[in-house]
């Protein structure tokens, strides 16, 4: 139980603004810590659900709504995978060979790209935000930020990494690779089989929106960065949840 706790501990400490109690971290402390990176998104889901409920109750604006919900994973993650947005959108924005585009990914400074497409991706999760109704839709998409992490942990396992250095090359390095696989494809079987039941339609976009941007995630940083970063993850974690807002999203609106 207690290499349990401490596993729960660095996950949420290392990915979340959520406080934790602190303890000097040993290398067998992030063996399994990846297994409970989805429950940050669990705890991101359950509170959109929760404001959804409230708002409504409260009589919120549909504005204020809608922005609460958008800041709410923001809030919770202290931005971590944002940073990794905005960070490759400046890379890939670059046209450069890998090398190069590898070293905009450590560069600490953002570009103006990268404010370019942090502004088009708020403005999108708003927008689509906006038209998401009914507990079953929104339940959908909040269960996009714990699919989004299971699949990111899978990845991190499996992936071909860009360079054997940097912290996603220690989480993978230090991971129970087995275990952590069977327990992530467990947990995520598990949330899209309640989705499917629950949510039908909802479910399924959802899901499918998550594996379809997995699929581009493994060959886009194949083929631009020779593998997978930190940064890369974070994107990926961004855009599964964008995506899977936008397809709900346009099936509320067309049916």
């Amino acid at each position: 139980m207690r290499k349990i706790a401490k596993a729960i501990g660095v996950a949420f400490s290392m990915y979340s603004k959520i406080p934790m109690p602190h303890f000097v971290w040993a290398s067998e402390d992030m063996r399994y810590h990846l297994l409970f990176f989805p429950w940050i998104g669990a705890v991101i889901g359950g509170l959109e659900i929760a404001w959804y409920h409230l708002a409504g109750y409260l009589g919120v604006g549909k504005i204020l709504s809608v922005a609460l919900a958008v800041f709410l994973p923001l809030f919770v993650t202290g931005g971590f995978h944002m940073d990794g947005f905005m960070d490759t959108k400046d890379a890939l924005s670059s046209y450069q060979g890998k090398e190069k585009k590898l070293e905009i990914l450590k560069d600490p400074h953002i570009g103006a790209f990268a404010v370019i497409h942090l502004l088009s991706y708020l403005l999108l999760a708003l927008g689509f935000a906006s038209v998401i109704e009914g507990t079953k839709a929104v339940v959908a998409v909040s269960a996009a930020f714990f699919l989004s992490r299971c699949l990111s942990g899978l990845s991190v396992i499996h992936f071909p990494g860009a360079k054997k250095e940097g912290s996603l090359y220690t989480e993978a390095d230090t991971s129970g690779a087995k275990v952590v696989s069977i327990g992530l494809v467990i947990q995520m079987l598990l949330v899209v089989t309640a989705l499917f039941i629950y949510s039908g339609m909802n479910g399924i976009l959802v899901t499918a929106a998550c594996l379809l941007m997995f699929l581009y995630y493994y060959l886009m940083s194949r083929r631009q960065f020779g593998g997978i970063t930190g940064d890369l993850a974070g994107y990926f974690v961004c855009m599964a949840e964008l995506w899977s807002v936008i397809v709900v999203g346009i099936y509320l609106v067309l049916k």
